[in-house]
């Protein structure tokens, strides 16, 4: 008997580590993938007639990003476009060809419509071949974004020798270029202020030239180039862990749960429940007393138990990418803000969320039948099921904020602190049951919270709304059409909770509020005020999360203006030094359409303002900036690859990709005059309380530096 059940144990135990390998290798997954490039290209030549063959770039695009197609206007994002550096015994015919489902959006920000491909699409150029053979090289060139960032405009390059008709002219190639010397390389290099890490190199042709001889020939006044750009990359990452913004959303998740069901509790659905079923677990060990209180805290773990298994199911449904990917995904956000309307419509009391009474009956059928654990576990889950028209709009709130706070496991301890509030009483009471005869009675009080979360639903319901609005530039949610919305809310819940406003399932007998419901009243009455001067342009700070961005307003008194000093790395950092001051370096991009959002909604802020023009060197580097370099200069990427630098955008790009371990735009980093960070970074966070903290910090350090 003994060795059945140790074989039993043994397989149970077997089992859960298999389901927890599974469980770590999906983790695995997930974060590798999230490390991988977004975009990946892969480029081949098919020969289509003995005169013509065509260069393929075939591209793989990540879930929840796209690549932006060819022929869009100067002023807009980055087009794909294709440059031959050399064809020998050949030449281009026609334009660049994209290939693929190609999606037509209109974009606010630029006021174009912007076209591009999502999950996968083919670029194609064809050429005509001259030659007996022939010789062609040169890159692709394509912008990629998703709804938070966007990365800096990136080269596919390609060369393909081949050969021609029998009958074709003999080709004539091009003399290769003469070898340059490693001091005029050093002379062009040091002219451009290029410079590297002391860990890496700059390859032009076959020569190799180290960085601390480039920074010697600079000869820059404050700081040599190589060490302005020595990498800083566990330096920064150091800075990012410690401000622990995951741990803070995760708390501030818990904590929204716990007061999720804190409310939850004192619904007419939950609060008259209480008594009875504490009642029930004293009368039934009227003589065991330890055992009532034993199946009181079993009641109580398993009402926890089953709304973490909800919140389990959520997850494995949704899966932790998808989770990541409802934050700024519009049909989600819309369903998001139907659900909750239907929530507050039915706090308001129009109609009532029930599921069928069978279900109910038919659990607490089964739990009067059985005895033990199992009893009292289907006695938590029939509360479930009786609670479910109060329980459900805020458990359902809850799961969709968790939900698009960008991380997964923010459901399971959301529904961690609504479980645990929900559960307390119970077993508080059971403990102490004088409590029990001190707790406030059922009355229309408990209607008043309905009607509350009925209009907190509403107005988070908008917020939602709002980021489909800026996903699809419908403009139906502009910043001023949500703070009069927000207005009205707020207003009219401060009438209700003051008394001047009555809802037809009210308590016609009750003819004055309680105080504690006057005082919130005010609270709300006063909030009401305060977002009045949003209308016209007050920055609102205490709703600047929620609120669609400045930029969406049409009518501002004071707009304000932030302009860059400078475009150029070195320059900017020398003026730095010499006035005293720490930089903010802006990595952005002519068509970045998220650096744009943030322009208008964060950097119009009069404080952000202020401290940008005043407190800090504003260096705006452009990583799509086609000015091209006197040469094209080859140079080592960390992990090892080769790149060629074209552009000063490539320039700029290569810089935060080597010194910041970063490459997508808009990204923002404080610095001091040595090229070291002051408080991490920042990326597209339409948030002016965090950005005022992050440039605040960086200000702190600097001084105390």
């Amino acid at each position: 008997m003994e060795t059945i059940r140790s074989k039993k144990r043994k397989a149970k135990f077997m089992k859960a580590m298999r389901y927890k390998l599974l469980f770590v290798l999906v983790v695995l997954f997930n974060l590798t993938a999230l490390a991988q490039n977004p975009v990946h290209f892969s480029v081949q030549q098919k020969q289509i007639s003995p005169t013509e063959v065509d260069v393929i770039f075939t591209g793989k695009i990540n879930s929840g990003w796209h690549v932006y197609s060819t022929g869009l206007p100067a002023d807009g994002p980055i087009s794909a476009t294709i440059t031959t550096e050399k064809a020998e015994g050949a030449q281009a015919v026609g334009k660049l060809l994209a290939r693929g489902k190609e999606l037509n959006v209109f974009d606010k920000v630029f006021g174009i419509k912007l076209r591009y491909f999502e999950n996968n699409v083919s670029f194609v150029q064809r050429y005509k071949i001259t030659g007996k053979t022939y010789n062609i090289k040169g890159y692709l060139e394509y912008g990629a974004c998703n709804d938070e960032m966007c990365l800096p405009p990136t080269d596919v390059e390609f060369r393909f020798k081949g050969n021609g008709p029998a009958d074709a002219p003999k080709t004539v190639g091009t003399p290769e270029e003469e070898k340059k010397t490693e001091a005029d390389q050093l002379a062009s290099l040091a002219a451009l202020s290029a410079a590297t890490s002391d860990t890496s190199a700059t390859n032009v042709g076959d020569s190799t030239i180290s960085a601390d001889s480039i920074g010697a020939a600079a000869n820059v006044e404050t700081v040599s180039p190589s060490d302005l750009w020595r990498p800083v990359v566990k330096e920064l990452q150091a800075f990012n862990s410690g401000q622990d913004t995951k741990n803070n959303s995760l708390w501030y998740i818990f904590l929204m749960g716990i007061i999720g069901g804190l409310v939850a509790l004192v619904t007419p659905c939950v609060w008259p429940i209480i008594p009875m079923t504490v009642s029930f677990f004293l009368k039934r060990a009227k003589d065991d007393k330890k055992k009532g209180i034993r199946d009181a805290v079993t009641y109580g773990i398993s009402i926890i138990i089953i709304y973490m298994a909800l919140a389990a199911i959520i997850t494995a449904l949704f899966g932790p990418q998808k989770l990541n990917e409802l934050a700024t995904n519009a049909p989600f956000n819309i369903f998001f803000f139907l659900l909750l309307l239907v929530f507050a419509l039915s706090f308001f009391g129009w109609f009532e969320l029930t599921l069928p009474s069978s279900w109910g009956n038919a659990v607490d059928n089964k739990a009067s039948s059985t005895t033990g654990l199992l009893s009292i576990f289907l006695m938590a889950f029939t509360l479930s099921l009786v609670s479910f028209s109060c329980t459900a709009p805020v458990v359902g709130l809850l799961l969709v904020q968790a939900a698009t706070s960008g991380d997964w496991v923010a459901p399971a301890v959301g529904m961690f602190g609504f479980a645990l509030a929900l559960a307390l009483p119970f077993t508080l009471f059971a403990l102490f049951p004088t409590w029990l005869k001190q707790a406030p009675k059922s009355g229309s009080w408990m209607n008043i919270v309905k009607v509350v979360l009925g209009f907190i639903e509403l107005a988070f319901a908008l917020k939602f709304f709002s980021v489909a609005d800026l996903a699809y530039g419908w403009r139906l949610l502009d910043r001023e059409t949500f703070l009069a919305l927000w207005i009205v809310i707020f207003g009219l819940l401060g009438l209700y909770l003051i008394g001047k406003l009555k809802f037809p399932h009210d308590d016609p007998d009750q003819k004055v509020m309680p105080v504690p419901s006057i005082m919130l009243g005010m609270i709300s009455l006063a909030f009401t005020v305060y977002m009045i001067p949003g209308l016209w342009g007050a920055p609102l700070k205490a709703i600047s999360a929620f609120a669609p961005p400045m930029n969406t307003q049409d009518f501002n008194l004071q707009p304000q203006k932030v302009h860059a000093k400078f475009t150029n790395y070195e320059e900017g950092m020398r003026a730095a030094a010499q006035a005293g001051k720490p930089v903010l370096l802006d990595f952005t991009g002519f068509g970045c359409v998220n650096c744009r959002k943030m322009e208008g909604s964060v950097w119009t802020d009069p404080e952000v303002a202020k401290k940008l023009n005043d407190d800090y060197v504003l260096i705006s580097l452009y990583v799509d900036d086609k000015t091209p370099l006197k040469e094209p200069i080859k140079v080592q990427r960390p992990d090892g690859t080769s790149r060629t630098l074209r552009t000063i955008g490539d320039k700029w790009s290569y810089l935060q990709e080597t010194k910041f371990g970063y490459l997508a735009q808009p990204f923002y980093v404080t610095i001091d005059n040595q090229g070291n960070p002051l408080s991490g970074s920042f990326a597209h966070k339409e948030d002016i309380p965090a950005y005022l903290d992050f440039l605040n910090k960086g200000i702190d350090n600097y001084k105390n530096r």
